[in-house]
């Protein structure tokens, strides 16, 4: 992961479960899409095209980390990209 440290996977990955395990297949798919989603949605804000602020601060910086991390929390839980219906389906198969 191209300039993302470990902490900041770790970091998005609690906000998104809350320290619980998924209780189906179709909860860890939509963890996952969000999760993916936050770390494209923090590679748009590293390349300089930021929304919500410059990031200059650390104040600025933590709203548009949590920013991002709700915003893919939301499309995930309402479609995103189509990925957690896909792959929840196959987990579902698998059973």
């Amino acid at each position: 992961m191209d300039g993302i440290s470990l902490s900041r996977v770790s970091d998005a990955t609690e906000g998104l479960t809350a320290g619980r395990k998924p209780a189906n297949p179709k909860d860890a798919a939509q963890q996952f899409e969000a999760l993916l989603l936050t770390q494209i949605l923090h590679s748009v804000h590293q390349s300089g095209s930021s929304w919500l602020s410059s990031g200059e601060d650390s104040a600025g910086s933590s709203a548009t980390d949590f920013a991002e991390q709700q915003l893919a929390t939301s499309l995930a839980r309402n479609g995103g990209l189509g990925l957690a219906s896909l792959i929840s389906s196959d987990l579902e198969s698998r059973k």
